[in-house]
């Protein structure tokens, strides 16, 4: 059965760890009969965290798809991770999805993780709706999380229901948009409709005439009717709901407990009536700046959102269609690659269960497998005719480490690996380090660096070690310095003579030429690691013929690539070459090349060098108890604290931290405000080491070439 683009609903779970996201996914598809049985996550027994590694720890790790049929609607429901670490499946999830379900605590409230998950609803537009779940926990305050949710997000959060009785003993909710009752039976589902008792009905018809309040605000002929009559009709609150709701004007906060099965077929009634289907929402943005209509009748445009690597399949590819129907059998164009791709199969998805379709429609998400050319943030469409959907925006790396292989021949086999997750996984970024001479990854955290050790040694059979990764120190110098140096060799027949007297000082930008020198030709080399290498030819009189100036350049270039201290490149330096001698025979390129490489290494330590390290902002956001914990470890890190402020009921500390002393930082962050703050980090400046620090670092550059 196909079904229209109206009546489907595309719908994110998002949270905190630990809110209850993945019970409420199983509750949703147990109302709606999708699944027969309720696993839970203590058995590994439910539909979404179907990987051996989630079940193990009983945590989302990954996003997962699923569908339920609700009264002739599609709801396309997206369980995704609450642990920062896998912030991009949460970003990839929020880019095709039409609503945000934020899963609320009830005995913890408004949490750090709920604070950034915001950013993305904000960041993507999205309407959002609140659910307090866990109302029978002992310790769960439904007033206490509505009202952290209304200082933190504004007027516009409004209660839909509230709890009559929170606690252990919980299993009855008043609904003040119906102003009813439901009370429960013990082992929840289907409860009975009851009257608001008398000592209620001033509060729900309060909280009412709120909902009515907001309802009217977004359309005129509403607002009349309302100031006229001082009430909507259901079907009149209906629609100005769904505009309040589409237009982010309101945020309805609900109530449940998703272990007890209580709430939740209303929430999706509310879903299925209430939230905005695909093509209510605002046009997709492409990347000529144009957008796109999500319609049916359209030429095929589908945005691959996510891609994953199973043993015996390959790529399983999950996409959206942004616009026209998509049938199996399909060819469509990828215009990155240039190459045709066939949907020889569609499916509907709930959990690692797929089933066959024939034909998906506009704002419809599916799954495909064993596309050849096609990745994460892709666009396909008939060829000539493809729109390109403006790609997801991945977050910067925050934690590094290096990888050791288990031995040589393992190496290449490990690489494999490692690019096929980095093709599943954009925020994970590998790299091989020339200058440091490791093989890094970069991720968004200690236990996502830990997950991808894991799938590379369970799917793919190789052990490997993170160790330290080393620095990307630089060197300059911080006065000026003249030297000379004679290269001269003689060994039968034709020998080698150079001969090369160099000035080098620090250099900046708009920097006047030497009073001293008569500056015949200036050279200014952007470095590929950053800052200048300025080469003035001074030579006057013919002493070295200029044929040999490139020469010179290049040994100057080969020790700044590999600097005198530690063996960092150089950088913003001014090098003048004034004199020297040279033979009519033994002279040549090879000659001026090591003399000047000699020069500029003597001279180099006569001008006051300076060892540089890398400085990283960081941002971090953490609850109010814990913030001097967090302030006296980022003394020991050397860090230079630039501000503090309050955001939300939160505190964000800004401070520059050397890289250096960023090591294993994500887990001491967690260890020490157990999982209440989050932190992102990126590169601001390089500045000097302290005189000790340098002093260190130059004796262990000295004992590696003793030992090499």
């Amino acid at each position: 059965m196909t079904i229209d683009t109206k009546n489907i609903r595309n719908v994110a779970l998002l949270g905190h760890s630990g809110c209850g996201k993945t019970t409420f996914a199983e509750t949703m598809l147990f109302e709606s009969d999708s699944i027969s049985r309720r696993g839970t996550v203590e058995d590994g027994t439910t539909t979404s965290d179907f990987t051996g590694i989630e079940k193990e720890r009983q945590g989302s790790l990954f996003s997962t798809l699923m569908h339920a049929n609700w009264r002739g609607n599609k709801i396309n429901i997206i369980d995704t991770p609450g642990l920062d670490d896998f912030v991009g499946e949460v970003i990839s999830t929020m880019k095709v999805v039409d609503t945000a379900m934020v899963i609320i605590n009830a005995k913890s409230g408004v949490e750090v993780g709920t604070e950034l998950i915001w950013e993305y609803v904000e960041k993507y537009k999205k309407p959002a709706i609140f659910v307090i779940n866990q109302l029978d926990h002992e310790k769960a305050d439904f007033d206490l999380s509505l009202d952290q949710l209304q200082q933190r997000f504004g007027n516009k959060v409004l209660p839909m229901q509230y709890p009559l009785n929170s606690g252990t003993g919980f299993n009855t909710i008043v609904d003040a948009l119906r102003l009813t009752m439901y009370v429960f039976p013990e082992e929840g589902g289907k409860p009975e409709k009851v009257d608001i008792p008398d000592s209620e009905i001033a509060r729900a018809q309060e909280m009412h005439n709120l909902l009515v309040e907001a309802a009217a605000e977004n359309d005129e002929e509403l607002m009349e009717k309302f100031f006229d009559e001082g009430s909507l009709t259901e079907e009149e609150l209906a629609q100005g709901l769904t505009l309040a709701i589409a237009s982010q004007e309101f945020f309805p906060v609900f109530c449940c407990s998703a272990l007890k099965n209580m709430g939740s077929g209303r929430i999706m009634g509310f879903i299925n009536d209430i939230a905005p289907s695909p093509d209510q929402m605002e046009p997709a943005l492409l990347t000529d700046g144009t957008t796109l209509k999500c319609d049916s009748s359209d030429d095929p445009t589908l945005f691959v959102f996510k891609t994953m690597s199973e043993p015996k399949i390959g790529n399983v590819s999950y996409f959206k269609i942004y616009s026209g129907k998509l049938n199996s059998g399909d060819e469509l164009y990828n215009e990155r690659t240039g190459t045709s791709e066939r949907f020889n199969q569609l499916f509907i998805s709930n959990g690692k269960i797929r089933d066959h379709v024939d034909q998906l429609v506009a704002g419809d998400i599916g799954v495909t497998v064993k596309l050849k050319n096609t990745h994460t943030n892709d666009s396909l469409g008939p060829k000539g005719k493809v729109r390109m959907i403006d790609p997801i925006h991945f977050p910067e790396p925050r934690i590094r480490t290096a990888v050791k292989p288990p031995n040589k021949s393992d190496l290449e086999k490990l690489m494999k690996a490692l690019h096929i997750l980095q093709e599943e996984d954009p925020t994970l970024i590998l790299e091989q380090s020339q200058e440091l001479k490791q093989t890094i990854l970069h991720g968004q955290g200690q236990l996502h660096l830990d997950v991808i050790k894991y799938r590379v040694e369970k799917a793919h059979d190789i052990h490997m070690d993170f160790i330290r990764p080393r620095i990307s120190y630089r060197e300059t110098i911080t006065k000026v310095a003249n030297d000379s140096y004679r290269h001269k060799k003689q060994s039968g027949g034709a020998g080698q003579f150079a001969e090369v007297h160099m000035r080098i000082e620090p250099y900046h930008d708009g920097m006047a030429h030497p009073s001293d020198l008569s500056v015949r030709n200036e050279d200014i080399t952007e470095l590929p690691w950053g800052g200048k290498l300025v080469f003035l030819w001074c030579i006057v009189g013919g002493s070295i013929d200029s044929k040999y100036s490139n020469a010179i350049k290049k040994g100057v270039m080969m020790k700044m690539e590999e600097g005198p201290l530690t063996g960092s490149p150089c950088l913003d330096i001014r090098v003048c070459i004034y004199d020297g001698k040279m033979h009519p025979v033994d002279s040549n390129d090879m000659a001026f090349q090591l003399a000047s490489t000699n020069v500029f290494k003597h001279a180099f330590e006569k001008a006051g060098p300076q060892i540089l390290e890398p400085i990283h902002e960081v941002e971090i956001l953490c609850s109010d108890e814990v913030m001097g914990d967090i302030m006296g470890d980022l003394q020991t890190r050397r860090a230079m604290i630039m501000g503090m402020s309050a955001d939300g009921h939160y505190q964000k500390i800004k401070a520059k931290v050397p890289l250096a002393e960023m090591y294993q930082y994500s887990s001491t962050l967690r260890s020490i405000s157990q999982g209440k703050a989050k932190f992102n980090r990126h590169f601001s400046e390089f500045m000097p080491v302290t005189p000790d620090l340098q002093k260190q670092l130059i004796s262990e550059y000295q004992e590696e070439l003793e030992e090499a």
